[in-house]
């Protein structure tokens, strides 16, 4: 299979088109199957991986992956290099580009992934910023698909708070024909304007303040932290039992949902917050599933963006 966003930045799951989408998610189906395992498309190549914030599992996965591709990764943390501090955006990007064939940043602010694409004409991958984190939507339905063959009139139901995954679940509604519900306390919906330009395309997005309505029948449960990184100064707030009481997903939570369903998490948990532990290792549970399909998901992103 030949790449098919050979050079394009990657920052929104929207940046593909349906076709695209389908070519990369069998072809993430195909490297869990090893069928690339003899093959080293990215020799030679190398990527640039930012770190404004913490990682285990992009850090780790986007690392193996370019290795199990033939590849190098270069990490470079913020203390090292101080992104719009040290050195201005620009001239990071502009530097970058020089050395290597891809830079993946995990940033607070997506206008600093926005400024990375601009200057750079090497493709830019969006490893999570304060808006979008669409390549965890790509192992997040890979996982999906690994349960049900079709994801078309699937209900999936994200509970919790309207942060990044929120918004980038309701893009990958376009996509996915997926019937979308998004269940939040009052005032942390997720962003309208990611709602109403889903919706204009034919999404199917539902907004509740009932957690036990949008469980109730779900094929797919999804929670992530009620304090995302970049928030802390909101976090007394945010765990006030008020805010987001009922919220938390627990075995009873889970009972609601359908007799095939899944349930995922993103991680890391913040164990008796948003979720229990029990929760995680539920016979529902694929969150560690989740977890290893972010390896085949973005060498599956990684071949099809660097590839030649």
């Amino acid at each position: 299979m030949p790449p098919v966003l050979s050079g394009r930045d990657f920052l929104s799951n929207l940046d593909l088109s349906a076709a695209e989408y389908r070519s990369l998610m069998d072809t993430a189906h195909a490297m869990k199957r090893g069928e690339f395992k003899a093959l080293k498309p990215l020799e030679g190549q190398t990527l640039a991986m930012i770190f404004e914030k913490p990682s285990l599992r992009t850090r780790t996965t986007f690392d193996v992956a370019m290795f199990q591709l033939g590849g190098h990764s270069v990490n470079l943390s913020n203390a090292e290099i101080g992104l719009g501090v040290r050195e201005p955006v620009r001239d990071i990007a502009m530097n970058l580009e020089r050395w290597v064939e891809g830079i993946m940043a995990r940033v607070f602010l997506h206008s600093t992934l926005e400024e990375l694409a601009r200057f750079s004409h090497k493709p830019v991958i969006n490893g999570l910023s304060d808006f979008l984190h669409p390549v965890q939507l790509l192992a997040d339905f890979q996982t999906i698909e690994e349960r049900f063959n079709e994801t078309r009139g699937l209900k999936v139901s994200y509970i919790g708070d309207g942060n990044n995954m929120a918004n980038s679940f309701v893009e990958m509604a376009v996509l996915t024909g997926v019937d979308l519900t998004i269940a939040t306390p009052r005032g942390y919906e997720p962003n309208a304007s990611v709602i109403l330009h889903a919706m204009s395309r034919g999404a199917t997005v539902h907004l509740t303040n009932d957690p036990k309505a949008a469980a109730e029948g779900a094929n797919v449960l999804y929670t992530d932290t009620w304090v995302s990184m970049g928030q802390e100064q909101d976090a007394a707030q945010r765990r006030k039992v008020q805010d987001f009481a009922g919220f938390q997903v627990n075995p009873k939570l889970l009972e609601l949902t359908s007799s095939d369903a899944i349930f995922l998490h993103c991680l890391p948990a913040h164990y008796g917050e948003e979720v229990v532990e029990e929760a995680t290792l539920h016979v529902k549970s694929k969150v560690f599933d989740q977890a290893e399909n972010r390896l085949h998901a973005q060498k599956a992103l990684l071949y099809h963006v660097m590839g030649r």
